[in-house]
């Protein structure tokens, strides 16, 4: 029997698929945790600036990773649709980058929140809140980073899940303190209103990365514990 080159070629694809250990989706999620990294290290220093136009130079790069991140959850999309998944399955890695996709979402959100209610100051509780972002980039870089590798990797993930986890809980007493701090002693209805919204969309950002470390864990159990 005499195999095609195409015929052959397509062998060589299966064998590829079954015993590749790799996954060709851990580039598209780095790149979208390296627009996460920036838009939070720009949404940090936009809350820390005090100057109106550099606010709105900062909110733009923010915008503008949250754009690129949609371009490459497009290209995740596309490659999902042509490509065969191996180790994970295409539902969680769609989960993956849905949950990523969102936390971007978000802190273009929390830019977006900043000029729209333009507040006569930033109390350091939203700029702690903001650091708190900013430290769960960090930890999702360091997540995506060992995707390929999630037997070797487990418990530097693992690691970074926890960690987290640790912020969002510590996000979530910064925010409720805060709360009662400006309810108690903001006297401006309106100043108190902004504050409260923009703190709530910061709080809601820490959220969505805990999210994702959440679903990362059971990826871990999955692909990793009980295999």
């Amino acid at each position: 029997m005499v195999i095609s080159d195409y015929d052959r070629m397509t062998i060589l694809r299966r064998f590829r698929r079954i015993f590749s250990p790799r996954t060709h989706f851990q580039p598209i999620f780095s790149q979208q945790a390296a627009y996460i990294r920036q838009a939070s290290k720009a949404l940090l220093q936009m809350m820390k600036s005090e100057d109106v136009a550099e606010r709105k130079r900062l909110e733009k790069e923010v915008k503008m990773c949250e754009i690129q991140g949609d371009a490459m959850l497009t290209e995740f999309y596309e490659q999902l649709n042509d490509k065969y998944v191996s180790i994970l399955h295409s539902s969680d890695l769609q989960t993956v980058a849905m949950n990523i996709d969102d936390i971007l979402d978000n802190i273009n959100d929390s830019a977006k929140s900043i000029l729209r209610y333009m507040p006569q100051k930033i109390d350091g509780q939203m700029i702690e809140l903001a650091e708190y972002i900013c430290s769960e980039a960090d930890a999702i870089t360091l997540i995506v980073t060992g995707m390929d590798e999630m037997k070797k990797r487990f418990s530097d993930m693992t690691i970074q899940c926890d960690r987290i986890t640790e912020l969002e809980h510590a996000a979530d007493e910064t925010y409720e303190e805060y709360i009662g701090y400006i309810f108690q002693n903001e006297t401006d209805a309106i100043e108190l209103m902004k504050h409260k919204n923009i703190a709530e969309m910061l709080e809601a950002t820490t959220d969505t990365a805990k999210v994702f470390s959440d679903h990362i864990r059971k990826l871990l159990l999955r692909y990793v514990v009980e295999k």
